[in-house]
Parts: C-alpha cells; sequence; structure tokens
C-alpha cells in the first residue's frame, strides 16, 4: 500500500497585524470599538474581573489594581498584537499623569511590545490637534469629572468648560441624542477641541455631525484609543470623517 501523504510547509503571516485591548468588566461597546478597526486589522479583548461598586472615584481606583491589568495582558500577548491598550478613561486619569505612566509601565512588564491608555491617548490626540484649550463633557458625577480636570490640567491644557450627566451606572444605554445635547450645552468659548470622556459612552455616530454643527474636533475617549492605537502600527486610515483622522493631524 503506497504512502500517500504530504506535508505542507506553513507559511506564517508576521505577528502584531493586531490591538490587544484590555478593558473594564462593564464595557457594553465592543462594536463601537471594531467600527474603527481597518478590515486588515484584529482587536483581541478581555476583561479585567467584575467589581461591585458604582462608576465613581472609588471604582476608578480599583480598576488601577495592577494585579488584574498583567493578568489580562498576559491573556491576550498569546495573539502577539502589536500593541496593547488599557481601554478605561477614569482609572488612567484618577491618580493624575504619574498614574497614567504607571499602567504602561505594568502593562509592558506583562508583555505589551507596546501600551497605551486611553487618557494618555487622549492627550496624544489633543497635541495633535494642537488643542490647549478644552471643554470637557463626561457622563460622571462631580467627583470624578473634577479629577479628570485635574488631569487635564496637569497636562497643560485650560479647561475652559465643563458638563456632565452625573451618571454612577447605564452609561452605555445613553441615547446618542442625550450625548449631543450635553455637547451642546457645554461652554466653550475659545476652547480648540471638546473632549468625551468615558469609553463605555457611545460616541461613534455623533461625532461628525458634532463637529460640523460646532465647527471644533471632538475627540472621545473612544476615538483616542483607537486613533492611537493605529497610529502606533502605522495603520491609520485615510478618508474618515473625524477630524481627529485628518490629513493635517496625521504624523
Amino acid at each position: 500500500m503506497s504512502d500517500t501523504g504530504a506535508t505542507v510547509t506553513a507559511r506564517l503571516d508576521p505577528a502584531g497585524a493586531g490591538i490587544g485591548i484590555v478593558a473594564p468588566f462593564d464595557l457594553a461597546l465592543d462594536r463601537e470599538l471594531w467600527r474603527w478597526t481597518p478590515e486588515q486589522l484584529s482587536l483581541y479583548v478581555t476583561r479585567t474581573p467584575p467589581l461591585d461598586l458604582l462608576v465613581s472615584a472609588e471604582m476608578a481606583v480599583a480598576l488601577r489594581d495592577e494585579r488584574a491589568l498583567a493578568t489580562a495582558c498576559r491573556a491576550v500577548t498569546a495573539a502577539a498584537p502589536g500593541v496593547m491598550v488599557y481601554l478605561c478613561t477614569s482609572a488612567s486619569f484618577v491618580e493624575g499623569l504619574a498614574g497614567e505612566r504607571q499602567l504602561r509601565s505594568v502593562m509592558e512588564r506583562a508583555g505589551a511590545r507596546r501600551a497605551v491608555t486611553t487618557s494618555g491617548a487622549l492627550l496624544e490626540a489633543l497635541a495633535a490637534l494642537g488643542a490647549r484649550r478644552v471643554a470637557v463633557a463626561t457622563p460622571y458625577d462631580a467627583e470624578l469629572t473634577a479629577r479628570l480636570v485635574a488631569f487635564l490640567s496637569e497636562a497643560g491644557h485650560e479647561v475652559v468648560g465643563v458638563a456632565s450627566l452625573g451618571l454612577r451606572g447605564d452609561i452605555w444605554r445613553v441615547s446618542r441624542g442625550t450625548v449631543c445635547e450635553l455637547v451642546e450645552s457645554l461652554p466653550r468659548r475659545d476652547a480648540d477641541a471638546i473632549v468625551l470622556s468615558c469609553t463605555n459612552l457611545p460616541t461613534y455616530d455623533v461625532i461628525p455631525p458634532l463637529e460640523d454643527a460646532i465647527g471644533l474636533p471632538v475627540v472621545s475617549a473612544n476615538l483616542a484609543t483607537m486613533w492611537a492605537a493605529l497610529k502606533a502600527l502605522d495603520a491609520l486610515p485615510t478618508g474618515r470623517p473625524e477630524r481627529l483622522f485628518a490629513e493635517r493631524v496625521r504624523p
């Protein structure tokens, strides 16, 4: 009986063509992230363990658990993503610039090739836009909103207006209309850009119309994070409607 078996030599695509994402346990907007992802790239998403806390400064501090973050990063490294993201705004701003740097250090020690946090991405996006004076809209309560303002101020930005929804849960259920009303209510005289905080706040569909209506760049948490991750991979797409992706602010 003849041997009819065959051996095929496997050809492997280069590693790094993807984005690793560590998200808080309550993220409900995975689809929004995919909508910003070019077809040739993949997202590898995992979550931190659940917390029995309302959205607050206390929860933001708890989401800084270094062991949980490192474990989640290691869980994603099997896919060899070219960049690793901690997709949480509040955890990455609640302890200031030093706290943001510390989270990136934890991620790198856990195997991230390149580490991005959402609040770090917001600063990077504002720098790309040349925006120093910002108006800030959040779904948070007053205390957590104030911590974001302090973070931006520490980074050298002047916050010219603030508006918030005062929510401590169910942020992902906020309607598009409410997001638009929140931004439109902002005092924004002399602002260079609008910052929309929270990765659980739906913003994908409202950014281009808001930018057209108010004449300013609108930088949401998820937009900034995905932009920074794609920039780290040298994979920024062309032809997108958001001002952050415009040719004039490309590196």
